[in-house]
């Protein structure tokens, strides 16, 4: 398996700091509002990065975390006239709401920041006992300077940084370098505070991650992933701040997602074209959104487009109707003969073509490829009314290969909803038997009215919701 690690711009085999484990940190929201779309690819993203590695074997610790204390919570809290608990509690539930609408899996571990706050400051205490960071009036400071490292993973140079970061700094600032940035800010009037070594205050946002993916995966981890946008200065002072606290490399390979466009153009909430998962979920399937992000390579730009959701929501429907027929095919085969050697043998060639798809740097879109070239395999062989054996196979490889992607679930259907479909069903077979044509109409309109669709095959009259 080889994965693009931006640490050293380059396709690299993924070798595991521990066999068969891995240990893997995703940046999460800042929990003030409602995820958008541009959230969500990460979410989708690395959620199917962590699958596939189940899938391939190994025991993933997957790590994402929730910043609860920030300028933006604070503000919406003053603006609500609430605590920035509560909006923070409001939004966590709102992001696993529309997490698990995409059929994202809970993280091993959901860590917040506010419940880090002991560990924070331990960290920062050791960057000042090390000299790598300074005090300045209640105000801790990394020292970009004093981390020789600094800018390996943005390939951007500390000189040439300084010096355009100059010129929009005043002069008096406290720091002792334009690209110094805070550890611990002191605290300010209506906003909340901890205790510190160098007075109440709260920490600033790189170090929250640094703590959180030491306290729980360690030193090192294998995977540290996240947007491209984080690249700089977040993942980079992430980098300084651990390499220089723990004395031990960071992460072994870094991952970052590319941007969302909308209609081909950035999005902002000044354009008019932000857009909440929420407010997509309202005119697409929350199943639709996931498979739009997973038809792009995940390094890749993507745009956003009604046009191109709908394409995708045809699509999607396409896998999901082969696999309702056949779950109906397996149930009604009266084709009991040994399964076909040649189609088992012509099954595994979509196995091995999703895995190299995904073992390229977990490309997706050819993995999507892949599943729709066993659909039609699979279309073909119930036309040529294939073994029960055979079918079943295909089946489970079909439904093996969508879980891995996290796309096409089976729907959950109540006994009680399916025992009323199966009787009207039953009756408009009557009907139609009785040659009472008007009745067998009617019922399939009640059906329909049910959001049910039913189709005539061979081995009987199969249903479905949609």
């Amino acid at each position: 398996m080889k994965v693009y690690n931006t640490l050293t711009r380059k396709k690299e085999e993924f070798i595991p700091l521990e066999e068969g484990k891995v240990k893997m940190y995703v940046c999460g929201p800042t929990v003030y509002d409602y995820i958008h779309i541009g959230n969500a690819r990460p979410y989708v993203v690395f959620d199917t990065v962590r699958r596939y590695m189940e899938y391939k074997g190994y025991e993933v610790t997957y790590v994402q975390n929730f910043t609860d204390v920030d300028d933006k919570i604070i503000n919406r809290a003053n603006k609500e006239h609430c605590t920035m608990e509560e909006v923070s509690n409001k939004y966590v539930e709102e992001a696993f709401r529309d997490a698990d609408g995409l059929n994202v899996k809970r993280a091993t571990i959901h860590p917040r920041v506010t419940q880090e706050m002991d560990h924070i400051i331990d960290m920062i205490k050791t960057l000042v006992d090390k000299g790598i960071a300074y005090v300045d009036n209640g105000t801790v400071y990394y020292n970009t300077k004093a981390f020789p490292d600094y800018g390996k993973l943005s390939r951007k140079n500390l000189d040439e940084l300084i010096a355009g970061a100059s010129e929009r700094v005043s002069v008096d600032d406290a720091k002792k370098n334009p690209t110094d940035f805070v550890l611990w800010k002191p605290h300010k009037p209506g906003e909340p505070k901890w205790d510190s070594p160098w007075g109440e205050g709260r920490p600033g946002w790189h170090i929250e991650c640094s703590v959180m993916a030491k306290e729980h995966l360690g030193d090192t981890i294998d995977i540290h992933a996240g947007g491209e946008d984080l690249i700089f200065p977040h993942h980079e002072n992430e980098i300084a701040q651990s390499e220089a606290a723990n004395g031990a490399p960071f992460a072994k390979y870094w991952l970052h997602n590319g941007f969302i466009t909308v209609d081909n153009e950035k999005m902002s909430k000044s354009l008019g074209n932000f857009f909440t998962v929420r407010d997509i979920a309202s005119h697409f399937p929350y199943e639709v959104i996931r498979f739009f992000i997973l038809n792009g390579h995940y390094r890749s730009p993507i745009n956003f487009s009604r046009d191109l959701m709908q394409a995708c929501q045809n699509g999607l429907e396409r896998i999901k109707n082969c696999k309702k027929d056949l779950a109906y095919y397996v149930e009604n085969c009266t084709n009991l003969e040994p399964s076909n050697k040649e189609y088992e043998a012509e099954l595994e060639k979509f196995r091995n073509q999703f895995e190299s798809a995904m073992d390229d740097d977990f490309n997706t879109a050819d993995a999507i490829a892949a599943i729709y070239e066993l659909v039609r395999f699979a279309n073909k062989a119930m036309k040529e009314d294939v073994s029960k054996g055979t079918s079943i196979k295909i089946k489970e490889m079909l439904s093996h290969l969508c879980d891995v992607l996290g796309i096409a679930e089976d729907e959950v259907q109540s006994e009680e909803d399916a025992a009323e479909i199966e009787a009207l069903i039953a009756q408009r077979t009557e009907a139609k038997k009785n040659k009472d044509f008007a009745t067998a109409d009617a019922i399939r309109d009640k059906l329909t009215s049910m959001g049910i669709t039913i189709k005539d095959t061979r081995q009987g009259v199969q249903w479905f919701r949609g």
